[in-house]
């Protein structure tokens, strides 16, 4: 359910006076729900760590997401976790949940920072989260040591830093450093000026691939319905239920329906095919295609 911010703080609330599980009970309920799909364990584990949820979702609030946004994409990452989680492995869930937690609020702060998509692979993300902190500690190193370093010998240090390649740092750095705005804006400060969106290029399809798309494919049928006429009606009916239908049957189907073997329907097919490729080849090699 969206939380509002009174929700938001009530809810935090409550988080906050959770039972604190230890190891032997948070192992018996990982069970329960692992083995039996028990949903009172299910329940009774994931509000005893909603806190580490809440708590991590509050290190994501310098992204501009709204905090009850990112609370509830953080108790997904925590429900994911409890569902994938391995009590057999010997691993404390509050551990394993922290990952799924964090991949849960990444993946929200990235999909919603900008209408424009900002990245998805491991490297962009990386990147996401950490450029602005590793170019900010290399630049307070480098004016510790009396150093002055231009942006590319600070890009080629970023990249080495987070172990990206030097490319992905100069396309995030590029999309971190612009922002969303409306098409529908003035290309100047005159209110009469053009707006942006005038200024796009039309991706539909043009008047005239239209026409002559639609020429071309009339000129085709006909060419098609030319070399089916040439066949007999037995030749005909075997590529219509061959080439013609959205579920081509079968060569032993027509066979039985025809009262032949597979062998010679096949035989029938390719002398079909023979005939009309003669007749298309009068007309234009193109159309050769259809019976490839």
């Amino acid at each position: 359910m969206p939380l509002d911010a009174n929700h938001d703080a009530a809810f935090s609330r409550r988080a906050m006076k959770a039972e604190l599980l230890d190891a032997e009970t948070e192992l018996r309920l990982a069970y329960a729900w692992r083995d039996e799909r028990d949903e009172a364990a299910l329940h009774r584990l994931i509000t005893a760590y909603m806190r580490l949820a809440i708590s991590m979702a509050s290190k994501f609030r310098r992204y501009g997401a709204p905090m009850n946004d990112l609370i509830q994409e953080a108790g997904l990452g925590l429900m994911k976790a409890a569902d994938k989680f391995d009590p057999d492995r010997g691993v404390r869930f509050s551990t394993y949940a922290v990952w799924w937690i964090k991949a849960s609020i990444q993946d929200y702060v990235m999909r919603n920072w900008s209408m424009v998509r900002t990245g998805s692979t491991s490297s962009q993300k990386a990147l996401f989260f950490n450029l602005r902190r590793v170019q900010a500690q290399i630049e307070r190193e480098a004016a510790q040591q009396g150093e002055s370093l231009d942006r590319h010998q600070i890009r080629q240090m970023v990249s080495t830093e987070i172990g990206v390649p030097l490319h992905d740092v100069e396309m995030m750095e590029g999309r971190l450093s612009g922002s969303d705005f409306s098409l529908n804006a003035t290309q100047s400060s005159d209110e009469e000026g053009r707006e942006w969106i005038e200024a796009l290029e039309d991706e539909g399809v043009q008047a005239t691939e239209i026409v002559e798309d639609s020429h071309d494919t009339a000129q085709l049928r006909g060419w098609l319905l030319g070399a089916l006429n040439d066949l007999n009606d037995r030749e005909r009916f075997i590529v219509r239920e061959r080439k013609l239908r959205d579920v081509p049957r079968t060569l032993e189907d027509l066979g039985q329906e025809l009262g032949l073997s597979k062998e010679r329907v096949r035989q029938l097919e390719a002398a079909a095919f023979g005939k009309m490729r003669r007749a298309l080849e009068t007309q234009t090699p193109e159309v050769r295609q259809f019976l490839l």
